[in-house]
């Protein structure tokens, strides 16, 4: 069988996939040549998944695609998810939840704080219901799952959505975004071997990773995590990936040797980038006028960077760097967007 037939027919069984149109797609796919420039790269690109559209836009969008038709599907009438106290994910989902008449919940990690800000911000003004419980997923969870039970019991619908939309349905949005790429960099006669993209909960990442594998076999898709829990990370993606490829016939299922996870960029820790990510968060911003946050982003360019610095990419080969948003996270720290490294 062609490999073109055999395209075809994983597309065909992916679209099957019931989808709710939450995102603007295609996103852009868009040279970076200043940014090249400085770091010795002739033909970097950007692919602009912070421009798709919902809330103040990020990755999430492709996600919740899936997860939100699944959802009414099973009519919903409240979502609910948890996640840090910035969570992109959590602010897309009380978006998604806006614009199909449905309730959120959002369960995030610490203390209220007097001033919200950022996303914090925006999850108020969409009106999502907003618990806050001390750090740690488990405690996220339990809290989740506590305010599902509350709810049904009152004769509501519940729809519990993990951390990230990172499950395998979650993951299909990325799959399927390999295919977009792969149209796109075909009209524009760039083939990428590389691609760099944050991996925090890990569904992106896999998506990606399966979509590779479908559409663009000769992409290596390189992670980057950005939380210091790189073992559980590597785990977490290898499960939604394996968990995608049984549940839309992928064969053979993935396996860990196949996951690329650069851990060496994720210091000091979650949500605080060390002078590499505010290196390169001035960098893009002085050269493409692009904005990176402090959380995921920017430290998926600084691994870029450092390779592209480095010696490890080659000068003349076609890189791309996956945009996966996250803009109000830094008008939550402003102190990172002045501090110099």
């Amino acid at each position: 069988m062609g490999r073109e037939v055999e395209e075809a027919m994983q597309r065909s069984e992916w679209e099957r996939v019931p989808r709710m149109k939450l995102a603007h797609l295609p996103t852009p796919l868009e040279p970076a040549p200043r940014l090249g420039e400085a770091i010795g790269l002739r033909h970097l690109w950007v692919k602009r998944d912070d421009l798709t559209g919902l809330a103040a836009g990020g990755n999430k969008a492709r996600k919740l695609e899936y997860l939100m038709a699944e959802a009414q599907a099973l009519g919903a009438t409240t979502v609910i998810t948890f996640g840090a106290i910035q969570s992109n994910h959590a602010c897309m989902t009380a978006a998604a939840a806006a614009r199909l008449g449905m309730s959120a919940v959002l369960v995030l990690n610490g203390a209220e704080p007097e001033d919200p800000q950022g996303n914090l911000l925006l999850d108020r003004l969409l009106g999502a219901r907003v618990l806050f419980v001390p750090e740690g997923d488990r405690a996220r969870k339990a809290a989740a799952n506590a305010e599902a039970e509350r709810l049904r019991e009152r004769g509501e619908r519940p729809y519990v959505i993990p951390t990230g939309g990172s499950t395998p349905l979650g993951s299909l949005g990325y799959a399927l975004a390999v295919q977009e790429l792969a149209e796109q960099s075909e009209a524009l006669g760039i083939r990428f071997r590389r691609l760099f993209v944050a991996s925090g909960s890990g569904g992106t990442h896999a998506g990606l990773h399966l979509g590779a594998r479908a559409f663009l076999p000769d992409l290596q898709v390189m992670g980057v995590a950005v939380g210091e829990e790189v073992e559980w990370l590597r785990s977490k993606v290898l499960a939604c990936a394996a968990g995608a490829a049984e549940a839309f016939g992928i064969a053979p299922a993935p396996t860990a040797e196949e996951i690329t996870l650069l851990g060496e960029y994720a210091a000091p820790g979650y949500g605080v980038p060390g002078p590499a990510a505010l290196e390169a968060m001035r960098l893009v911003a002085r050269t493409e006028g692009l904005f990176v946050d402090p959380v995921y982003t920017a430290k998926a360019l600084s691994a870029l960077i450092d390779h592209a610095r480095t010696g490890r990419l080659d000068p003349e080969e076609p890189v791309l760097f996956w945009h996966t948003g996250g803009l109000p996270g830094l008008f939550a720290n402003p102190a990172f967007c002045l501090e110099e490294a």
